[in-house]
């Protein structure tokens, strides 16, 4: 293994997307190997290296981790975006599952339908803005920092402003009501590490198009419709 971290994923975002976004906030650079064939795919499977037989994958600190939770909380833990304490663990796993279920309603949108990805992309918004979003809003407003824990930037923090972007590439005046998170948003873009991987030419993938989804649905046999919430 190099010593750079070495990710295992599709070219493309996916539940990768999250953890190539905390590894560039914590500045850290690293490599990746994009599955392309299924042969690719069957040959990480024969040798052992996924652990319960699915990507994404990283190679870091001598281990091969597998289960995307796992690999998030390993990184924010060794590069200090996880708190102080345990009580700001705590906190951060709070607006970090809150905030992964907002973006666990997007990450399948790619493989629906037309008609479909229409009743999806209201039903993704309509959660965002009456559910989740009143909540990071209030949290904000109500302790007058910067950051959602602490005032230090923490996984949390990276967390919140990706979903924030990919809800807005479904409808971009969707912080038109929370000004505390167009201030959060400016706030945290600004970051010298983020800044970075949001210019153009870093890794952070664009928004999902066909060629991805007909890779991933190749490597996987994935031949089944999906359906919107």
């Amino acid at each position: 293994m190099s010593g750079k971290p070495k990710l295992y994923y599709f070219d493309g975002r996916g539940k990768m997307e999250s953890i190539r976004w905390l590894l560039a906030a914590a500045g850290v650079e690293f490599e990746e190997e994009f599955l392309e064939t299924r042969e690719q795919y069957e040959k990480l499977l024969q040798s052992g290296s996924l652990l319960f037989q699915q990507v994404p994958m990283v190679e870091i600190d001598g281990m091969r981790m597998v289960q995307t939770g796992a690999i998030l909380s390993y990184i924010a833990a060794k590069y200090n975006l996880y708190g102080k304490d345990l009580k700001e663990r705590a906190l951060i796993d709070m607006y970090v599952g809150g905030t992964g279920d907002l973006m666990g309603f997007i990450l399948m949108f790619p493989f629906l339908s037309a008609e479909d990805k229409e009743k999806q992309r209201a039903f993704i918004v309509q959660k965002a803005t009456s559910r989740y979003f009143p909540v990071y809003e209030k949290v904000l407003k109500d302790h007058g920092q910067d950051f959602l824990v602490g005032n230090n930037l923490s996984w949390a923090d990276v967390h919140l402003l990706e979903a924030i972007l990919m809800v807005e590439e479904k409808k971009s005046d969707v912080l038109s009501g929370f000004p505390q998170l167009q201030a959060f948003k400016a706030r945290i873009s600004s970051i010298p590490t983020i800044k970075k991987f949001l210019e153009p030419g870093s890794q952070r993938k664009p928004v999902p198009d066909d060629k991805y989804v007909e890779t991933v649905r190749r490597v996987l046999r994935m031949y089944y419709d999906l359906k919107a919430n």
